[in-house]
């Protein structure tokens, strides 16, 4: 079981570090994450879902048997997206929920992603590190009365409450998009997307979890060549890639130009702060400085926020923010329970380019204002120590703590942060010109190392 627990969810190797035994009990420890404030709103309720992975059938039927044996009631809904899974707990008003997934890991691993009363994640040392220790030690025990099982189907509630979020004008073009679902659970989107009046292209809208076109992680720029290629060809509107459970999406211009996510923060943010001004908006601190100054031009409030959907979510609440998006390809909504939303987020990037009229990559090029590097990883053993060497090189910078170390000057920053679960430091850097880019960036690697 050695290292499957991670920050914020399980995931592992099938079946060698997680199998249904595992599953099995992680499903009888469950409740213990689940508080009065949880069992108030919920009962003894919990919505389980599975993505489309070969394996995830029989760890799902696995864990919904610990789950049942714990005491708590289970409401399957089957085969459904992560964002499905959280939307079915709010929309319900269960005390939990459990989606089986793997997300973009390759075919050969599984886990599950945890949610309390609301949709609100599982963290902190009362989550998945309590998880983690009842499930070995054995500290298991079963409920003198188990739970009962019933089934949902919540997709046509899903689909028509997204949709109540679409502003297509009577009089608008059909826009012309590129869907690469990359065999995953992004896939049972298609009516969906289909009922939204754009033509609708589809890439790879079979489910299939052994992803036999290509990983389904658009984090990585060589996922979305195939599409980038076809919107090029078909001279498509703009192209969308959905991560294998569809909690994530990645958006390429008319050009077939990947756009960053932090810069789709932005626009999403206009979209949204245009209906309802003066709200705050979250934005990780990998962004863009465009995105903190186009939310501000929107008349909103920008809050920059540490990597990571557990402190994003509970930022958002905190804050009673209306959006908040991720480097990763993340989109949180105020009006999804303050959870992921990638169905939602195509749906405003949709309503943002028929308003406008305007391509997208003529939507997006004011925002690019700065010359900014992707998230660069070196493997470095002492990690606290080579930030405290930077520190100290760059004392003459703001520095700001958030996560990892942000060294902040008026034409340039840089931040660098351990990665939770490898040896890395993971390095984002933004300058004015793209000259002043590669100096500070071959200065940084002087000081990290050569990039993994």
């Amino acid at each position: 079981m050695a290292g499957i627990f991670k920050a914020y969810d399980v995931r592992g190797l099938y079946p060698s570090q997680l199998n249904e035994d595992i599953t099995r009990k992680i499903g009888l420890a469950f409740h213990n994450v689940l508080d009065d404030q949880d069992r108030a709103r919920g009962g003894k309720r919990v919505v389980v879902s599975r993505d489309m992975r070969s394996h995830s059938e029989p760890l799902s039927a696995a864990l919904i048997e610990g789950l049942l044996a714990s005491g708590l009631d289970v409401i399957d809904i089957g085969l459904a997206t992560t964002p499905m899974n959280y939307f079915a707990v709010g929309h319900l008003g269960t005390a939990g929920g459990i989606q089986v997934t793997a997300s973009h890991n390759p075919a050969e691993y599984n886990g599950c992603k945890f949610s309390k009363s609301d949709a609100q994640p599982v963290s902190g040392d009362h989550g998945i590190p309590l998880i983690e220790t009842k499930v070995e030690s054995g500290d298991l025990a079963a409920a003198d009365q188990p739970g009962s099982l019933t089934h949902q189907d919540i997709f046509e509630t899903y689909g028509n409450t997204m949709l109540e979020f679409l502003r297509r004008p009577e009089d608008a073009r059909p826009l012309k998009v590129v869907v690469d679902a990359a065999n995953g659970m992004g896939t049972i989107y298609k009516p969906l997307l289909e009922r939204t009046g754009i033509e609708l292209i589809p890439l790879f809208f079979e489910l299939d979890g052994t992803f036999p076109n290509h990983e389904a992680n658009p984090l990585k720029l060589e996922n979305l060549e195939i599409l980038a290629a076809e919107v090029r060809s078909s001279g498509a509107d703009l192209g969308i890639s959905f991560d294998g459970d569809a909690d994530r999406a990645a958006f390429v211009d008319d050009t077939g130009e990947p756009v960053g996510s932090d810069l789709m923060t932005a626009l999403i943010a206009g979209e949204l702060l245009a209906r309802d001004p003066g709200k705050h908006v979250l934005y990780d601190l990998r962004s863009s400085r465009a995105v903190a100054e186009y939310v501000s031009e929107s008349g909103g409030i920008p809050v920059r926020e540490r990597v990571g959907h557990s402190f994003m979510k509970a930022t958002l609440r905190e804050k009673k923010g209306i959006f908040g998006g991720e480097l990763a390809g993340h989109y949180y909504f105020r009006d999804a329970y303050h959870a992921d939303s990638s169905l939602l987020a195509v749906i405003e990037v949709l309503n943002l380019l028929w308003k406008h009229g305007k391509s997208l990559s003529e939507t997006v090029a004011p925002l690019l204002r700065y010359a900014k590097s992707p998230e660069i990883n070196f493997e470095v053993e002492d990690k606290a120590g080579k930030m405290a060497e930077l520190a100290e090189r760059y004392s003459d910078g703001e520095s700001i703590q958030l996560d990892g170390i942000t060294i902040e000057y008026p034409d340039w920053w840089f931040n660098v942060r351990p990665s939770n679960t490898e040896p890395f430091l993971r390095l984002v850097l933004e300058a004015s010109t793209p000259e002043q880019l590669a100096e500070r960036r071959a200065e940084l690697e002087g000081i990290l190392g050569t990039p993994v």
